[in-house]
């Protein structure tokens, strides 16, 4: 949810190829990484919205007695997915085009053009990663279906075929609008609040602090971005979760028609609340990492710099 902050100078790298990529490795090892620590909240995020809310503590401490440690791992595979495909697009694609726009005099980017350039490169990964988008949902949503019901998927390659093979290949990219427009509300929130809230505390910093004051930006921004990022995202990421884990009853039926009636049918049945159903979680998920995401970075960074890279 994150990205490296802008420059304007000259990289070292003797690659301008590697110099083009690096930005897109650097998200997706950094999202890869961060995955391994935050797959269990993720987990209880999706829990909670598709039981429509609940405490994450006692959810927690059910599946663990009910279904062991393991289950905290579901979806594991579709997360790295979704790291390789929708994390590594968005990382790369802002702050390309970050870079790109940057004055020549190195002064920061008007806060709209940040939103911008985050509204743009989160449409692009997500229709990227659509696919593991789906396949994480479902298999992080399979045991909460009565046994007869459940797919059992063993692997992230046996969710996409199985539900191409039900579905048709559009089923693999069901949900893929509000994906979309979920991503686009967050990586607007996120990406561009990040960066500016970085730059304002390294103002404050001062120049004699250089060091010290970006390390107390990236801190201080990565918790800005992770709750602006909550906020402008979860209704949509509920909706795009409701979509994508719909099964069709014994008529062939799906409960909903598409997004907007996704919207409008939970609007009228339950309020604007319940768009927000699981947000502690959810924030819990986004804000940590951000922060994860940017450590890492940032170490990539240095330890590229110290190998000429």
């Amino acid at each position: 949810m994150a990205t490296t902050t802008a420059t304007n100078a000259p990289s070292g790298s003797r690659s301008p190829v590697w110099d083009a990529a690096k930005p897109f490795i650097n998200g997706g090892t950094a999202a890869t990484l961060g995955i391994l620590v935050m797959n269990p909240v993720d987990v209880l995020k999706t829990r909670l919205q598709v039981a429509g809310g609940g405490s994450a503590p006692s959810l927690a401490r059910i599946i663990l007695a009910e279904e062991g440690a393991r289950a905290f791992y579901a979806g594991l595979s579709a997360q790295f997915l979704r790291a390789w495909t929708y994390q590594t697009a968005r990382l790369g694609a802002y702050r390309t085009l970050t870079n790109r726009l940057a004055s020549a005099d190195g002064a920061p980017l008007p806060l709209l053009m940040k939103a911008a350039c985050g509204l743009s490169a989160g449409g692009f990964g997500a229709v990227i990663g659509t696919p593991a988008e789906v396949a994480i949902i479902r298999m992080q949503a399979d045991h909460t279906l009565p046994p007869e019901l459940r797919r059992n998927y063993r692997n992230v390659v046996h969710a996409l075929v199985q539900t191409a093979r039900e579905e048709g290949f559009r089923g693999v990219w069901k949900g893929c609008a509000p994906t979309v427009v979920r991503a686009m509300a967050l990586n607007m929130g996120a990406l561009a609040s990040y960066d500016h809230t970085k730059e304002a505390i390294m103002r404050l910093a001062g120049p004699g602090r250089a060091d010290g004051g970006e390390k107390l930006g990236i801190l201080g921004a990565s918790f800005t971005s992770g709750l602006v990022g909550s906020v402008f995202s979860l209704p949509f990421d509920y909706v795009k979760t409701q979509i994508q884990r719909m099964k069709a009853d014994a008529h062939g039926n799906l409960p909903f028609a598409g997004p907007l009636d996704c919207a409008r049918t939970t609007l009228a049945k339950h309020g604007p609340l319940r768009f927000y159903a699981g947000l502690p979680t959810y924030s819990m998920r986004i804000a940590p990492m951000i922060t994860l995401t940017w450590l890492i970075i940032e170490g990539l960074k240095r330890l590229e710099a110290a190998n000429g890279l």
